[in-house]
């Protein structure tokens, strides 16, 4: 616990890579910026992260870095109040930020927040995301800034052709959140925090991403345990050829129509910005050899103690890009749906929501829950609405849970009204359990851990500290469980088409 320098003000870790100057803010030790990257910018667009190079004498860490270039849906005009990123941003965005207890005597646990997005926005910057609460009881709080959109999630087949043969492709986002947890088992000491116990945990996107990474042999090892919060756990990634193809498309559209590396290279970030498009992992043989979900299927997955959960209004996020009207083409609402979901009184809009939260969330995080062998489980649903937005707000919306676990009601973006005392005391009994997951890796002795023939959930409601329930949301969760393993054998389906194919190739 040599390594930091406790000045009353302005704390210095010393770390293999050089000598930082943080500040002293309350209880904590908080150091913004910190490279943990090379910027990925000319000839190291699109290519894995490369390290920072050592610095001689005192770096200042008092600011955030960039953020990444982004761009939210195109019918939303103020992307910070759905989770975006204001200015500065920039391709030199691989930075991080670490909120350290400003006084303790042994190693502390260590949390790596991945930020939601759609992983097209967001930024390990935005005040909900602000670690104090965490390094106050005695947890160091790592918040990660990676490549998002085009410049995060991009494959085209000149990158391919220029790529060496074991050259991950398409994954850019993932190398770079890989390479986060690296600086933090060889950096995170010098903060007082212990490399031995890091908990990987993020929203949304960030969930998304958290599962991958669980399937990833490159990250094994790298974290130690894992919360997913509003991560699904169903949405297939990305074949390479189709990656490709959208990559060609989105290169077309910007005015090149057979380009090589170096012509890609030249695009402007802004204008790749704003080209919308899905973004998430891509099954490219190298970092990822199949889909996420068939991995999970078969076991085959960093089986560590986790955490996952659902929210009971993420069909909040159909409110956005014309997300209602898509799904519901796909979920028709009819009387079996109706039976369901007694609550919605037959109509079409609220069992198309409802159905949407349950098979695009609840149902599929509940499967991953049942997949742990090894290592427990534990499940939640969020569902608990802050008093004066119950007249306007009938469930908890997608992201709602982050400032509670954060305790960071004070700096939601929406101009909320004030959060009450039964607000912060939900805050503060939720955030406790996180605290306790991190440091031991049970969230608390009265959550019993899951088990399908229990199938019990932590239901955060009006009881501070949560109240477990058996069967939530057991008949609508079966029935779309029901659906879910015919994509579930689709999946695995052609993962193992893909995996014959390219074997007779290499003959």
């Amino acid at each position: 616990m040599d390594q930091i320098n406790l000045a009353a003000t302005s704390p210095v870790a010393h770390t293999p890579s050089g000598d930082l100057r943080g500040r002293r803010e309350g209880s904590a030790n908080v150091f913004r910026g910190v490279p943990y990257a090379a910027a990925p910018v000319d000839e190291l667009r699109w290519r894995a992260p490369q390290p920072f190079p050592a610095w001689e004498g005192v770096r200042e860490a008092a600011d955030f870095g960039p953020s990444a270039p982004q761009a939210g849906p195109a019918d939303v005009a103020d992307i910070i109040s759905i989770g975006g990123a204001p200015e500065p941003t920039g391709e030199d965005c691989l930075t991080l930020n670490v909120w350290a207890p400003a006084e303790t005597t042994d190693p502390a646990p260590v949390m790596v927040w991945l930020h939601g997005g759609s992983n097209r926005m967001g930024a390990g910057s935005l005040p909900f995301y602000d670690g104090a609460a965490f390094a106050r009881d005695g947890v160091v709080l790592v918040s990660v800034n990676y490549r998002l959109g085009q410049l995060g999630f991009f494959a085209h087949p000149a990158l391919t052709a220029e790529a060496a043969p074991d050259a991950p492709l398409g994954n850019q986002a993932l190398l770079d959140q890989i390479a986060a947890l690296e600086w933090v088992r060889d950096h995170i000491s010098a903060f007082g925090g212990d490399p031995a116990n890091a908990t990987l945990f993020g929203e949304s996107a960030g969930g998304l991403d958290i599962l991958a990474l669980m399937t990833a042999r490159r990250a094994r090892g790298l974290f130690h345990k894992a919360v997913v919060q509003s991560g699904g756990g169903w949405l297939p990634a990305t074949p390479l050829k189709t990656a490709e193809e959208r990559g060609a498309a989105a290169a077309t559209a910007l005015g090149l129509s057979n380009p090589d590396a170096a012509a890609l290279r030249t695009l402007a970030p802004e204008h790749l910005t704003a080209i919308e498009g899905a973004f998430g992992p891509v099954i490219d043989g190298r970092l990822l050899d199949r889909d996420p979900i068939s991995a999970f299927a078969r076991g085959d997955f960093a089986d560590v103690p986790l955490m996952i959960g659902v929210n009971s209004g993420e069909d909040s996020l159909l409110n956005y890009g014309g997300g209602l009207k898509r799904f519901g083409q796909l979920i028709k609402p009819n009387a079996k749906l109706a039976a369901l979901y007694p609550e919605a009184k037959g109509d079409e809009e609220q069992l198309i929501r409802l159905g949407f939260r349950d098979f695009a969330f609840a149902a599929p995080a509940r499967w991953v829950a049942s997949r742990q062998r090894r290592s427990k489980a534990w499940l939640y649903a969020f569902d608990y609405v802050e008093e004066a937005r119950r007249e306007t707000m009938p469930r908890a919306s997608h992201a709602a849970e982050i400032f509670h676990v954060f305790e960071t009601l004070d700096h939601r973006p929406d101009g909320a009204p004030p959060a009450t005392k039964a607000d912060r005391a939900i805050s503060a009994a939720m955030h406790a359990r996180w605290v306790a997951f991190a440091r031991s890796g049970v969230p608390g002795a009265d959550w019993p851990a899951y088990v399908t023939a229990d199938d019990a959930w932590m239901v955060f409601n009006d009881t501070p500290g949560g109240e477990v329930k058996r069967g939530w949301w057991k008949a609508a969760l079966d029935h779309h469980g029901r659906k879910g393993k015919l994509l579930i054998l689709l999946l695995r389906a052609r993962d193992r088409l893909r995996t014959l194919f390219s074997s007779r190739l290499r003959k």
